[in-house]
């Protein structure tokens, strides 16, 4: 077997490493050059020495020593401050050059240390240092780059703007439409949360009795736009009637003849329907006359009016005397709407009568084109729903009648929308549908829902703005746009089951209730609603609010000798006086 010799290790009683070449012959590194120290191969190879353990470690002035190392047996090892080989390291700097001495700018930072001005991040050449890649994965690396760093600026972009945007929503401090007194008894209250899992199919209602006259519209109107818009004009001479359900002597007949067991107005079904998507404050008031339930609306009540910006996010001004106010803008968006709803008809004395006349207008009297429809839901085996419901306009197509809904959506400043309409509508009419969408989603669900009610064929959007932002007055038609109810009322997602499951919820709890009268409220701040048990004799001699004569009301500022003119020929103060009947019964 073969064996395994060790050779002989020499030993050096004068210190570490390996003997002097001087030494005698059995401790000499054989094969070695005489007079050849051992120096590593390159300046970055520490061979001369494997560990020094006589340094003193302790002495933070010595070259080499770290005080800041925490592990001392490994300083041992160490030898960047050695200065054994000087004389080599001299040797090797000496065949070196200086070839440019400038003195360097100095920028306050390390000469290594990229620079990060503006345009460092879309600097191509900063990426030299990197691997070379083909071209096609370089142009897709930079678009996966490009598609991160926007899509990071977009959420932060839309992070901040929703905080803001809550914050501003939030600082708005809304009141309460009616003042709510000590006396009254809260009996419930319901979170909105709990009308969005209700659902409700009703059949098809019936027709009891149809009232009115409507006049044809005026298909001309569907070819306006912003280039060619038209003047808004006033019609002082109809009237118009805003009549509670109780006042409604057709509804009292109908009563008397036990036809249904609740009663209401497609006002007031449209304000429960859409209730989840309102912000401000409204109420109805309920009277449970034996085992009959009317639902009522208050005189100047806020249903009279129709909302502006409601559900945006940036607030109204809260000074009741600014032309852009929540309050003015109501009365000036109902004022718009009633005058819109005439002008867009055929005025030649060609009506459509029904069975009976205008309930409400008296011998001779000058009424607007309306028609009620009378109609009648089952909602339970023993119970029914009676509710009057509008429609404004008829239109012949293809020897058939249909019914016209017709409403106007106003711009007050495209400052408050970002939307400008006499730049948008043409190109771009969706843009400015979907902030409308956005900033009044209460309002035109309403709309959706009393068309709906009424089963018009067609509901008639018109977009109407003033002639001046400062200017709340004179008002034009740029755009008139139709649109099918049904077909609108899934664009919005409006559920009609949902609609119908939160009616019949507040008809089933107000059956409960005792003979009495009752008020619903929403709250102003809150997302919910509440019930109050109210006197008998609660709101009987409400003090309604009248508008403001035109002496008193806020002018719109002289533009210049031209403006003033043509504002001078339209702005008569007994066209601009806007009527009691236009805003309340």
């Amino acid at each position: 077997m073969v064996g395994f010799e060790i050779g002989a290790v020499p030993f050096n009683p004068d210190g570490w490493g390996p003997m002097d070449s001087s030494s005698p012959s059995p401790l000499s590194v054989p094969n070695h050059p005489s007079n050849v120290p051992f120096a590593p191969f390159s300046r970055s190879e520490k061979l001369g020495r494997i560990a020094d353990w006589t340094r003193a470690l302790s002495n933070p002035t010595r070259q080499g020593s770290n005080p800041a190392n925490k592990n001392a047996a490994d300083s041992a090892f160490d030898f960047s401050g050695d200065d054994s080989f000087a004389t080599l390291a001299a040797d090797e700097d000496s065949s070196f050059r200086l070839v440019d001495n400038a003195a360097s700018k100095s920028h306050g930072h390390h000469g290594n240390r990229p620079k990060f001005n503006p345009r460092w991040r879309f600097n191509p050449h900063h990426h030299r240092s990197q691997l070379p890649q083909r071209r096609d994965e370089e142009v897709e690396a930079k678009k996966r780059e490009a598609e991160k760093e926007r899509a990071r600026r977009d959420r932060l972009y839309h992070l901040n703007r929703s905080t803001n945007a809550g914050q501003r929503r939030e600082s708005a401090v809304f009141k309460s439409s009616v003042d709510i007194q000590p006396e009254w008894n809260m009996l419930d209250q319901i979170p909105f949360s709990t009308f969005s899992k209700l659902s409700f199919s009703v059949p098809e209602p019936e027709d009891l009795l149809v009232c009115g006259g409507l006049e044809f519209y005026d298909r001309s109107y569907d070819r306006v736009t912003p280039k060619n818009e038209r003047r808004l004009e006033r019609f002082k001479n109809r009237n118009f009637f805003k009549v509670t359900t109780t006042d409604d002597p057709v509804i009292r007949r109908l009563a008397n003849e036990d036809k249904a067991t609740v009663f209401a107005t497609d006002t007031i079904l449209s304000t429960l329907m859409c209730a989840p998507r309102s912000v401000y404050s409204w109420d109805i008031v309920i009277q449970r006359v034996g085992n009959k339930l009317f639902f009522d609306k208050r005189d100047g009540s806020q249903l009279d009016l129709l909302s502006v910006h409601e559900t945006s996010q940036e607030p109204l001004p809260d000074v009741k005397d600014d032309i852009n106010s929540a309050y003015s803008l109501s009365v000036e968006a109902a004022y718009i709407n009633q005058n819109f709803s005439q002008q867009v008809l055929v005025r030649d004395g060609n009506k459509v009568t029904f069975e009976e006349p205008n309930p409400f207008a008296n011998e001779g009297e000058e009424v607007a084109s309306v028609g009620y429809r009378y109609r009648r839901w089952k909602l339970d085996d023993d119970m029914y729903l009676v509710a009057r419901c509008e429609v404004q306009s008829v239109v012949e197509v293809n020897n058939q009648r249909s019914f016209l809904t017709l409403n106007a959506l106003n711009e007050f400043d495209p400052k408050y929308s970002g939307v400008d309409w006499r730049q948008k509508l043409e190109t771009q009419r969706g843009a400015v549908l979907a902030t409308e969408l956005k900033n009044n989603a209460n309002k035109l669900a309403k709309w959706t829902a009393q068309a709906l009610l009424g089963s018009a064929d067609m509901m008639k959007l018109g977009y109407v703005s003033r002639v001046h932002p400062r200017d709340h007055f004179n008002h034009v038609i740029l755009a008139v746009v139709g649109y099918k109810p049904r077909e609108f009322a899934t664009q919005i997602n409006l559920n009609t089951s949902n609609m119908w499951g939160i009616v019949k919820s507040i008809v089933d709890l107000c059956m409960k209730l005792n003979e009495g009268k009752y008020v619903l409220v929403k709250d102003p701040s809150k997302p919910q609603v509440r019930i109050y048990e109210v006197p008998p004799d609660a709101f009987e001699n409400d003090y309604v609010e009248e508008p403001l004569p035109e002496e008193e009301q806020v002018q719109p500022p002289a533009e210049d000798a031209e403006g003033a003119e043509a504002n001078g020929t339209t702005n008569d103060v007994e066209d601009k006086e806007i009527t009691a009947e236009a805003v309340a019964a």
